[in-house]
């Protein structure tokens, strides 16, 4: 057999199959695309809510409110047939979806059922719950194509993708799903039709329904393009490629034409939801393009992710980011000098909480340890580390550990900032002019990105100070790849 045709995975978020209008401009992006793409494999999420919906329900069952569990069986009941009814128009088509979907929302009731007797939902109950709405989407999808003369048959990704037991976070054995996705994705593929495939689930290797953790298609469109392989991964959102900022934040935030595979993680990392954190490391590994682009306008170019920063030139601070809703949590004591294995007491008791810390800072006269974490979890890591650390906070050797209030994460990315003398400290001056003060800095080795701690009320100031510096770095700007 010869070298198959280039493949393109298409992966839509839940905005752009949340309505029967937005249903019908993904069946156009689809047919626009077969003229280049002739071997074409989309994933989609859930319509936008419904998971969200899907979990409700659950979270009323355990919380002994059975009756609720109606009310959302119908509201998912209802916002399907919704559409099914406005692009589905063969009534033995429109027929047969409808008893599929009515048949998964029956699972939906009697999985809550289950959960409302138990009065408790474990991680594999919720992760069966939180399946049902991509289940039901790929199966209206498949309708909507098949209607629209699109030839496309759906495939539950519990058929491709096999995990670990890490329910509701599984993290994929990527040997044997390369062997499944190839066996069941590379013949529809050959024979022309458009496999559409549920992002965000999987499942072990006994078969039991998994998941890739919240907003996982992403990471499900990367992990199949690497598994076939496919040649770019196109990410279709509602925004017009990933921008310089956070528009609600920024008025002036733009589109990035280019960012690098660095670039993207950080940002992903840092707090820019329009791609999953996870999803870079599979397109990386197997060498693929990623686009970022807008379900509706799908004539921008959006976003390309390319691996040699050489070929991007706009400026040397890509991007700012913001995460919300952190505190930030000392270890302090001049006992601590000298004295090994305090950091790996720290951490190893922050773990123990299951808290994720994004941001560590230490006083290079080890007098003291900073690290943010998620403001809601703060009181309980301050009580495990003052467990943790009872003997020394009773001797004197440690003198306290302490949480601040809310903080926000500021996030300064771009590849451009290593060759640039003194951009750290343009940035400290922007800050400063706009009365902004920095209470801790972390700066990766890789230096493609500088993240600051600023007090909560300074997150617009502080990510509009420094959105304005970049804006004056990038003029003139060139964003056009070398031909």
């Amino acid at each position: 057999m010869g070298k198959h045709q280039p493949i393109l995975v298409m992966k839509f978020g839940g905005t752009s199959v949340g309505s029967s209008a937005a249903i019908h401009q993904v069946i156009e992006i689809v047919k626009s695309a077969q003229i280049d793409w002739p071997r074409l494999l989309v994933v989609t999420s859930a319509m936008t809510g419904v998971t969200d919906l899907l979990l409700d329900g659950a979270g009323q069952a355990v919380a002994g409110k059975p009756e609720k569990i109606g009310i959302a069986a119908g509201a998912l009941h209802d916002r399907h047939e919704a559409v099914i009814s406005e692009l589905i128009q063969d009534p033995t088509r429109q027929a047969q979806v409808s008893r599929e979907i009515f048949g998964l929302v029956d699972v939906f009731s009697n999985l809550c059922q289950a959960i409302a007797v138990l009065g408790e939902a474990s991680p594999r109950a919720l992760d069966a719950v939180a399946s049902l709405g991509e289940r039901m989407c790929v199966r209206l999808l498949e309708a909507a194509f098949t209607e629209a003369g699109v030839l496309s048959r759906f495939v539950e990704a519990t058929q491709l993708i096999v995990t670990d037991h890490q329910f509701q976070a599984a993290h994929p054995d990527f040997s044997l799903t390369r062997l499944r996705t190839q066996r069941e994705l590379l013949p529809i593929l050959e024979a022309g039709i458009v496999p559409i495939v549920t992002g965000f689930i999987a499942a072990t290797s006994e078969g039991i329904t998994s998941t890739l953790g919240r907003g996982g298609s992403d990471y499900s469109a990367a992990i199949l393009g690497a598994a076939i392989p496919a040649d770019e991964v196109w990410i279709w959102t509602d925004v017009d490629g990933v921008m310089s900022a956070d528009p609600r934040i920024v008025a002036q935030a733009q589109t990035i034409p280019i960012l690098t595979y660095r670039e993207i993680a950080e940002l992903a990392y840092y707090g820019a939801k329009v791609v999953h954190p996870k999803t870079i490391r599979p397109v990386i590994d197997a060498g693929i393009g990623l686009r970022v682009l807008n379900t509706f306008n799908p004539d921008h170019p959006g976003t390309q992710i390319v691996e040699d920063q050489s070929k991007t030139s706009n400026g040397a601070i890509k991007a700012v980011t913001a995460i919300r809703k952190q505190s930030l949590v000392t270890v302090e004591g001049r006992g601590m000098l000298g004295v090994p294995g305090v950091a790996a007491r720290t951490f190893g008791s922050v773990a123990a909480t299951g808290t994720s810390v994004p941001l560590i800072t230490q006083a290079s006269s080890e007098q003291s340890i900073c690290f943010a974490v998620p403001a809601e979890t703060s009181s309980k890591v301050l009580r495990s580390l003052e467990v943790t650390f009872a003997q020394e906070l009773a001797s004197g050797d440690i003198d306290r550990v302490w949480t601040t209030g809310e903080v926000t994460i500021i996030t300064v990315v771009g590849a451009g900032m290593r060759n640039t003398p003194g951009i750290a400290g343009r940035i400290f001056s922007a800050l400063g002019k706009q009365g902004v003060n920095v209470i801790a800095i972390a700066q990766g080795s890789s230096e493609v990105s500088i993240s600051l701690v600023v007090d909560a009320h300074d997150t617009e100031a502080g990510v509009g100070a420094i959105h304005d510096l970049m804006l004056t770095d990038s003029q003139p700007r060139s964003n056009i790849l070398p031909a």
